[in-house]
């Protein structure tokens, strides 16, 4: 009986060493590196985050495994579903934390990332941030990194947009109350445009909001040149439809959270003009854009995942490349232990589908490059209109950010 307890405290020391190693042995025996997927599959951002996820599985399907150490480990994703909420964000990083993650992707979502972000910190593991475009992503959590532009960036790029493109000297911008992505990108966007000589109205509709109309209509009252609605996908759709109701002639300017098929799909038809500012341009990488396309209809429950058409999503590419990041820095660091990842990840630098990649003192990607496509109506397709680069950095962290 004291040998059996023996062998069994034994047995459970080995067990608590594999899950805190950040890698391991799989039942079949094969051993096994895991990735963390901090992603929205439910809420409002679900549609996004569904897409983001698409391009790491896709580039997990490409790479299914590391060699480390001289020995070959499957790269296992772990799935932690935050809800599009900051409220659910932090249990579901927990449960990334629980599993023996060695390091983590995601989120769509700025406010979730934010809320998360604290838990990898806690647990020493690295993260590497998609499309959260929030300044505050990363200010004051070492432990965050992201491969995507900033929101002040963003901003600028779409204000000097509007007033470059349509002359536009008023603009009416448009957000969700208490909404950080939505605030703080209208605060950027305000700064610019009035910087410019412009004139900016802003309002903010509650949380569950539906109707739009007043809103527009003020919009249009106040003849503004220019509407700018940095809003999740949801709310994106319904202001739209009402917006071509009511004939709306204004363009409309969007963040990249409407850079969405379903958004495409509630324009078509219409005589709207919206432009958005995004990460990738379908056309970008000819043999990603063949995989991915393949992939997707390759699956229905792919196809699903991505609104039912194989539409690219810039966050599928972003999601894609920030896969092939996080592998870079195991091969680099040649281990799977999220201490070795987070010393080595400011270093670590890639080419990605979506461009080059490398990190600042901060964490930030080093980019000066967004992609301003417009919709065309009659097709349901997302069309380059030009590549804008800037030199705006994340020095400003005043006004917050939330969703994407």
């Amino acid at each position: 009986m004291k040998k059996l307890t023996a062998l069994l405290l034994v047995l459970c020391m080995v067990l608590s060493l594999c899950a805190c190693g950040g890698s391991g042995s799989a039942s079949s025996g094969e051993k096994v590196v895991k990735i963390g997927v901090f992603e929205p599959s439910s809420g409002d951002s679900a549609s996004g985050g569904k897409k983001e996820i698409l391009g790491m599985q896709y580039a997990n399907s490409q790479a299914p495994t590391v060699t480390l150490g001289g020995e070959t480990y499957k790269v296992e994703l772990v799935y932690g579903d935050n809800g599009s909420s900051t409220d659910k964000a932090p249990s579901a990083a927990s449960s990334l934390v629980s599993a023996g993650v060695s390091i983590v992707l995601g989120s769509y979502g700025s406010g979730v990332s934010m809320a998360g972000g604290p838990k990898f910190e806690e647990a020493g593991i690295p993260a590497i941030g998609v499309t959260c475009t929030n300044p505050n992503v990363t200010a004051g959590n070492s432990y965050y990194f992201r491969i995507c532009f900033l929101d002040n960036f963003q901003a600028d790029v779409l204000a000097n947009f509007g007033m470059d493109k349509f002359g536009a000297k008023i603009a009416y911008c448009l957000g969700e109350t208490g909404n950080e992505y939505d605030q703080g990108l209208i605060a950027f966007f305000k700064q610019v445009f009035e910087a410019a000589g412009g004139k900016v109205i802003t309002d903010s509709f509650p949380t569950g909001n539906s109707d739009f109309n007043s809103y527009l209509n003020k919009a249009k009252s106040e003849n503004a040149d220019v509407i700018f609605t940095p809003v999740s996908i949801a709310y994106a759709v319904q202001i739209l439809k009402q917006a071509d109701s009511l004939g709306i002639e204004a363009p409309f300017l969007g963040s990249d959270t409407l850079d969405d098929n379903m958004v495409l799909e509630a324009l078509k038809g219409t005589s709207l003009k919206v432009y958005v500012s995004t990460f990738y341009q379908e056309g970008g990488s000819a043999e990603f854009d063949k995989g991915i396309k393949d992939y997707i209809n390759g699956s229905s429950e792919a196809l699903a995942a991505n609104g039912g058409n194989d539409t690219i999503s810039a966050v599928t590419a972003m999601g894609y490349d920030a896969y092939f990041v996080a592998l870079e820095a195991m091969k680099k660091a040649d281990s799977a232990d999220k201490a070795a990842l987070m010393k080595i990840l400011p270093s670590v630098t890639y080419t990605g589908v979506s461009g080059s990649i490398a990190f600042d003192e901060v964490g930030d990607a080093v980019r000066d490059t967004a992609y301003i496509k417009t919709a065309d109506t009659a097709n349901g397709t997302w069309v380059l209109e030009t590549v804008q680069t800037g030199s705006v950095q994340a020095e400003e962290t005043e006004p917050t950010g939330s969703a994407s």
